[in-house]
């Protein structure tokens, strides 16, 4: 009798194994997108961190000059430094 409560165990063991290994690596496979994605706010977090003046400066001219007109004042800064830089 003990025999086969002892098989028994056994065999419920491995199975709950191997459905604990199909778990993890379905657990793993769908964290890999998101940890991707955190890699990435991270990096930015890290440069938001080591250029706190810049980051400070852009977000008030966001906010003293609106969206749109500072989207068309770095578009025509852009474009007069290509110029300048082809002279």
């Amino acid at each position: 009798m003990k025999g086969r409560h002892r098989q028994s165990l056994e065999m419920r063991r491995r199975e709950l194994v191997e459905r604990s290994g199909a778990q993890r690596a379905a657990l793993v496979s769908s964290v890999v997108p998101l940890a991707a994605r955190a890699a990435a706010v991270d990096r930015v977090v890290a440069s938001v961190r080591s250029h706190p003046v810049l980051v400070a400066g852009i977000a008030a001219a966001v906010v003293l000059l609106g969206g749109r007109r500072l989207f068309s004042l770095v578009a025509r800064g852009v474009t007069l430094f290509a110029l300048l830089r082809k002279l």
